[in-house]
């Protein structure tokens, strides 16, 4: 198991969550855990994804949600799980 970590955050929209579930699963992505909340119109979600089973490389990946962030009006990042832990340990 590879694990990434992705982050949406931005105005709330429909068809946030559907967009990015749809790349991930389009791409083999499968996700292991998600969370989102909805604060005052700010939309905030955090998913823990398994890639080991997509054909993307980190890099195309990230930069491709990062083009799909911006076609929906959110901003998405992605990170691989060891160095979101160890950005976060401190």
């Amino acid at each position: 198991m590879k694990k990434t970590i992705i982050t949406v955050v931005g105005k709330d929209t429909v068809g946030i969550i559907a967009r990015v579930c749809t790349y991930l699963a389009d791409n083999g992505v499968n996700i292991l855990d998600i969370s989102q909340t909805i604060v005052q119109d700010y939309f905030n979600m955090m998913m823990i994804v398994d890639v080991a089973k997509s054909s993307k490389s980190h890099g195309d990946m990230a930069d491709e949600l990062k083009e799909l962030g911006e076609e929906i009006g959110v901003i998405i990042k992605c990170q691989r799980e060891e160095i979101f832990s160890k950005m976060h340990r401190i």
